[in-house]
C-alpha cells in the first residue's frame, strides 16, 4: 500500500557511504557489494531505477517531497535516508538540483558517493564540482533507458558515466554498481556527452514533437516498413520521457545549434527537390557511401 511521503524540503540532494556491506559478489573485473542507496526523487525514472537496484539486492531508501512513495521504501527525512547509505542518487529535475545540493551538503560526509542520473551532464557536473568539491565523491551518469524500454525487456541496458576530474577513482565503483544491475557502461566526458545527446536524444524528441503536432503516427494502418522505425521512436519518446521535452531541449547547451543545423539541412533538401530532377543526385546514400 503506497502512502504519500511526509512533507520535506522541495529540493533534496544526495550522498553515500563506503561502509562495510552485507555480502559480496563478483562483477566482471570489479567486485561490488550489496549497498544501501538513498534515492532522492521518485518520478517515473526514479521508480524504475529503484526496482532495478532492489532486484540486484540493494536496499533503497527514497525521499520525494511530492510523489507517493511505498511505505517499505520511504525515508522519514533526508537524514534518515543518508544515515546508512552507500550511494546517494540525485533523480530530481535539473532545475531543482542546485537547491537540493545546497540543502543536503551539510548532511554529507567524506564516506558518501553522490551520483546524478539526468540526461544533461555539463550543468550537474559544474554544480557538484562547486558545491561538493574534493570533499564529497561525485560522478555524473545518464542511464540510456527508461520505464518503457524496461517494460519491453530491451537489452542491453546502457549507461554513460561522466567522471569529475576531482574524483578520478570513482568511475570504477560506479561502473560496478551499474554492471550489477545489468548495464553496459560507456565512459565519456560531460562535454562529449552533451554534444552527442544534442545530435541524437534532443533531435529525436524534436522530430517526434513535430510529427505529433502534425498528427502523423495516429493511424498506422497503411504505414510502410520505412515508417515503422519512426513509429517506434514516437512510442519510445512518448512512453519514456515525453514530459521531459522542454528540459531536454533547453538544458542541453548544444541542443539549439543541433536543431538549427537540422532545420537548415531540411531547407537545403527541400530546395534541391524543387530544382533538381536527377534521381541519383537526390538519392539517400547507402551505409558507407559518400553523399553525392
Amino acid at each position: 500500500m503506497a502512502r504519500p511521503a511526509r512533507h520535506r524540503p522541495a529540493a533534496v540532494a544526495c550522498a553515500a557511504h563506503a561502509l562495510p556491506c552485507r555480502r559480496q559478489r563478483a562483477v566482471g573485473a570489479n567486485r561490488m557489494t550489496d549497498a544501501t542507496v538513498a534515492l532522492f526523487g521518485y518520478g517515473r525514472f526514479g521508480q524504475a531505477f529503484a526496482t532495478l537496484l532492489r532486484q540486484a539486492g540493494h536496499t533503497v531508501r527514497v525521499v520525494d517531497p511530492v510523489a507517493p512513495v511505498p511505505a517499505e521504501l520511504a525515508a522519514a527525512s533526508p537524514e534518515q535516508a543518508l544515515a546508512a547509505a552507500h550511494w546517494v542518487v540525485l533523480a530530481m529535475p535539473l532545475r531543482r538540483m542546485r537547491a537540493a545540493l545546497l540543502e543536503l551538503r551539510p548532511l554529507l560526509r567524506a564516506q558518501h558517493r553522490v551520483i546524478d542520473v539526468g540526461s544533461v551532464k555539463l550543468q550537474p557536473q559544474a554544480w557538484m564540482d562547486e558545491l561538493l568539491g574534493p570533499a564529497i565523491a561525485h560522478i555524473g551518469s545518464h542511464p540510456l533507458f527508461g520505464p518503457l524500454s524496461l517494460a519491453r525487456g530491451e537489452r542491453p541496458l546502457r549507461v554513460v558515466l561522466c567522471a569529475s576530474a576531482q574524483h578520478p577513482q570513482l568511475p570504477a565503483a560506479a561502473r560496478a554498481l551499474f554492471e550489477q544491475i545489468g548495464c553496459q557502461v560507456i565512459d565519456r566526458d560531460a562535454t562529449a556527452h552533451d554534444e552527442a545527446m544534442a545530435q541524437t536524444h534532443a533531435l529525436a524528441f524534436y522530430i517526434a514533437k513535430a510529427l505529433v503536432e502534425m498528427g502523423i503516427g495516429d493511424d498506422l494502418s497503411m504505414a510502410p516498413p520505412s515508417f515503422l522505425g519512426l513509429s517506434n521512436m514516437l512510442a519510445a519518446v512518448r512512453g519514456d520521457a515525453g514530459h521531459l521535452f522542454a528540459a531536454i531541449q533547453q538544458e542541453n547547451p548544444y541542443a539549439a545549434a543541433a536543431r538549427e543545423r537540422f532545420i537548415a539541412t531540411l531547407g537545403t533538401i527541400h530546395e534541391r527537390l524543387q530544382r533538381e530532377s536527377d534521381a541519383g543526385a537526390l538519392a539517400i546514400p547507402a551505409p558507407g557511401q559518400a553523399e553525392a
